[in-house]
This record gives C-alpha cells, sequence and structure tokens, in this order.
C-alpha cells in the first residue's frame, strides 16, 4: 500500500533526500558524458570534441520532450497519492508511459529524418557534422525507450522512493563507465563507440526504473485504448506545456552554440567542455526540480498549501547555498579542468569565463527550474511555458546577440547569463503571485464554509439532535418489541 509520506515531516528534510538522492544519480550519468568529452579529448582532434558539442546540442532536444512527459508523470501520479486515491495513481502511471512512448517515437523519427539539415542549423561543418551525423544516427533510436525510463524514474520519485530513483541512473552511469574506454579505445570506434555505450546505458536505466515500479509500488497499470484516451485529457494538459517548457532550453542553448560557431571550432570544443561539466557541477539543482514536483503534489492534493511555500522557499534556499559553494570551487580548480582536457587557445578563454564570471547565474537558473516545477504541479504549466520560452527567445537572443558583438565568443556567454538572471527574477515574482492566490482561494473557501454554517436555520443546525431523538425512540420501540417477543415465546412453552 502506498503512503503520502511528503504531507508530514520536514519540508526541507524531503527536499534534500530526494534531490540529494536524485543528484547523485543524475551525477554519475554527468560524470560518464564529462569522461566521454575527456576520452575524446584524448584522440587529439578538436573536430571530434566539437562533434560531441554540436550532437549533444540536438540530444538535449530529444531529452527535454522526455522530461516534459515525466514532469507529468510526476504531477499526476504524486496529487493522487496524497489524495490517497492509489487505483487512480495505477491507471494514470500506465497511460503516462503509453503517451511517453509514442511521443518520443514521433519526435525521434522527425529528428533522424533530418539529422544533416539540423546539424547545418546550429552550425556544424566539414568534419565535425560528419561525425556529429554517426553519432546521431546510433544513439537518437534509443529516445523512446530512455522517455519510458525517465517516467517510471518520476514515478519512482512520486512514490517517495528516492532511493532507486537513485539507483535507476546511477546503474546507467556505471554501464557507461565500463563500456566507453572498451568501445572507444579497445575497438578504436571513437564518437560511434562512446554513442554505443550509451544507448546500451539507458537499457539499463530502462530495466532498473520500471521494474521496482510495477514490482515494488505496483504503481503501473496498463490502460485498454478508452483509459488511455480518457486520461489523455489530462496528461497532455501537462505534459505538452512541459514539453515546450523543456525545449526551451535546447533551443536557447542551440541558439548559444550557433552564436559560438561563428568564432571558431576552438571556441565550440571549449563550450562542449562547458557543456559537460555544467550538469556534474549542479546536478543537484537539476535534481531539485524533480525532487520538488511529488512534494508540492501531494501536499496540494492533501491541501496542505501551507507545507506547499514551505516547500517552496527551502527550494529556493537550497538553491541559492548550492550554487555560492559550486561556483567558488570552480574559480578554484579552473586551471585543473583546462589541463585535464588538454585545453589551448581560445577554448581556455571560454571556460575560464564561465567558470570566474557566469556560473554563479545558476543562482537565477535554479529560480526558474523550481518556479516551472511549481506551476506544472500546482496547477499552471502554461506559465512555465510562457516563462521558459520568454527567456530562451526574448532571454536570450537580444543578450547573445549584443554579448557576441561587444565580446566575441565569451561576450555570448555573458549574454545569457544577463538574460537568465533577468528571468530568474520574474520566475520569482509570477511564482510568489500564484503560491499567493493559492492561499487566498483556500482561506475563501474555508470561510464560505464557515459562513454556510452561521447562516442554516435552527431545524437545519438541530437536524443531528432530532436524529439522535429519533435512534433513541427507534432504539425504546425495538426494545419494547423483544420484550414482547420474549413474553410470547414465555407464554407458548408453558402451554
Amino acid at each position: 500500500m502506498q503512503q503520502a509520506k511528503f504531507v508530514e515531516g520536514s519540508t526541507m528534510r524531503h527536499i534534500l533526500v530526494m534531490s540529494g538522492s536524485g543528484s547523485i544519480g543524475l551525477m554519475a550519468l554527468f560524470v560518464v558524458d564529462l569522461i566521454d568529452m575527456l576520452f575524446i579529448s584524448m584522440l587529439g582532434q578538436v573536430e571530434l570534441a566539437a562533434a560531441v558539442g554540436f550532437a549533444g546540442t540536438l540530444m538535449f532536444f530529444s531529452t527535454s520532450v522526455s522530461i516534459g512527459t515525466s514532469i507529468a508523470m510526476g504531477a499526476l501520479t504524486s496529487k493522487a497519492i496524497g489524495a490517497k486515491n492509489f487505483t487512480q495513481a495505477r491507471e494514470i502511471s500506465g497511460s503516462v508511459i503509453v503517451t511517453a512512448f509514442f511521443i518520443s517515437v514521433l519526435f525521434t523519427g522527425l529528428m533522424f529524418a533530418y539529422i544533416p539539415e539540423l546539424l547545418s542549423l546550429i552550425g556544424a561543418q566539414g568534419a565535425a557534422a560528419e561525425r556529429a551525423e554517426a553519432y546521431l544516427q546510433i544513439i537518437l533510436p534509443s529516445g523512446p525507450f530512455l522517455a519510458v525510463a525517465m517516467v517510471a524514474g518520476a514515478g519512482l520519485r512520486s512514490a517517495g522512493d528516492a532511493k532507486r530513483s537513485m539507483w535507476a541512473t546511477l546503474s546507467g552511469g556505471i554501464v557507461n563507465a565500463v563500456l566507453d574506454p572498451i568501445f572507444i579505445f579497445g575497438f578504436n570506434w571513437n564518437v560511434e563507440g562512446a554513442a554505443l555505450a550509451s544507448v546500451i546505458a539507458r537499457f539499463a536505466v530502462l530495466f532498473f526504473s520500471l521494474y521496482p515500479l510495477i514490482k515494488h509500488h505496483d504503481l503501473v497499470v496498463l490502460p485498454n485504448v478508452s483509459q488511455w484516451l480518457a486520461h489523455n485529457k489530462a496528461i497532455l494538459k501537462i505534459a505538452i506545456p512541459a514539453i515546450f517548457t523543456n525545449t526551451a532550453t535546447p533551443i536557447a542553448n542551440a541558439i548559444v552554440t550557433t552564436s559560438i560557431a561563428q568564432f571558431g571550432e576552438d571556441f565550440v570544443a571549449g563550450y562542449a567542455v562547458i557543456g559537460r561539466l555544467i550538469p556534474v557541477c549542479f546536478a543537484l539543482i537539476f535534481a531539485l526540480s524533480g525532487a520538488v514536483g511529488p512534494i508540492l503534489g501531494q501536499n496540494l492534493g492533501a491541501e496542505r498549501l501551507d507545507r506547499v511555500k514551505e516547500t517552496l522557499m527551502n527550494s529556493l534556499l537550497v538553491t541559492a547555498v548550492y550554487t555560492v559553494i559550486v561556483c567558488f570551487i570552480l574559480y578554484l580548480v579552473q586551471d585543473y579542468i583546462i589541463q585535464g582536457f588538454g585545453l589551448q587557445g581560445d577554448a581556455t578563454i571560454i571556460v575560464q569565463a564561465f567558470c570566474t564570471y557566469v556560473a554563479i547565474s545558476y543562482v537565477f537558473n535554479g529560480a526558474i527550474f523550481v518556479a516551472n516545477s511549481s506551476f506544472n504541479n500546482l496547477g499552471k504549466p502554461l506559465y512555465s511555458t510562457v516563462l521558459s520560452i520568454g527567456r530562451a527567445t526574448l532571454g536570450t537572443l537580444p543578450f547573445v546577440y549584443f554579448g557576441a558583438t561587444w565580446f566575441g565568443a565569451v561576450g555570448v556567454l555573458y549574454g545569457q547569463a544577463i538574460g537568465t538572471i533577468v528571468f530568474g527574477l520574474l520566475g520569482l515574482a509570477v511564482l510568489q503571485r500564484h503560491v499567493s492566490e493559492l492561499i487566498s482561494e483556500a482561506e475563501k473557501s474555508k470561510a464560505m464554509e464557515v459562513d454556510l454554517e452561521e447562516d442554516l436555520p435552527p431545524m437545519c443546525l438541530n437536524t443531528q439532535a432530532f436524529c439522535s431523538h429519533d435512534a433513541v425512540l427507534i432504539d425504546d420501540i425495538a426494545k419494547q418489541s423483544n420484550i414482547l417477543d420474549q413474553e410470547a415465546q414465555l407464554s407458548a412453552e408453558k402451554r
């Protein structure tokens, strides 16, 4: 039997446990991606490092679609669990899995058909474009299975099972770490070897997330067609805005990559290292966005809005403190990062700029993640869509353009950081207003209930007393009837 474990106890503890365990699993995967880049860099060909950077930008689109459907899983199942409607939670879980698979099949199929055009669109050329195309042709078909794995992981977090969710992603990282050197160096498969190792790792994540969701939590019931169609209205209401929300980030990254590409492959190679460095360093923030959702969902289902507000405040506090600590460490170790990846010339300049000035903007990036997770789980998914798309367009294009014009490739990062700060502050303002509205509506609802009780006439208020009096009369009549029956029975026996 499932339990709504997030409606009791310290919200800060729930946040730290869920995001901490989630970040360990995510960090394992991201560290492997970072090691991929390290291995590719060791081959001594800058075009290969640039190829992985270009491919990673496009892969981010596919992954972001899967994240969108996993948000629907977390929001709907956690709310059902919080309301103690476990049958509904199982039915919705199965429907989201089916929906996620089909959406990913459609999206990755379109991407696969237009790989060369997409690479050209983000500025990939020559040998870098060829190697990136080979990488994507291997890894893209596994997208639908990763989508199911991510949805299942969200289901585990909705049930409060942070440990199994962590081990699911951790298993993928272990598999990838073992296979990478074998495929890249042992078989001399280069970027193709890195892609194949990632595919096998994705299937490991799929098994270790879906199996416990079915066997341990009994949280999956595959729907028939009519049930699936009935559930899809609620699923797509969250999933579609969430997909747009999450694809906004890779759109912004694609804009940044394209802007940097015009300054040469060395800058792209340096930015590729940054792209692998960011999720490793800020894994807790990425995990936090997934961890906060179930906590908010369960408390919303249980109508504990005080705990909803407390969860949001604690999430923002964790984001700020963690980011400051990580940025300080990045500043101290930036030279070791540059030496470890063998970066030279322009590649070193862009990495230094990120570690020294740009990384601190992730305080506001984290605020956007928390705000989006809150909107998705508190009934306003369109808010997160508008916020993310606005950040990816108005918060990126003009800032990146002027940054590149004034400061070159490094200015692209500066511009992106400023746009993030602006939309981070905007997201916080909208979030505060939305939570205040939720609390106000709840207070009005309670006030109306009190007013109705006060306005009831005396007869209605004394209904319970009348019912109690009637119950006593009925009980007395029953007792008298029993006495008469007993007397009749004794009389019959005497005769």
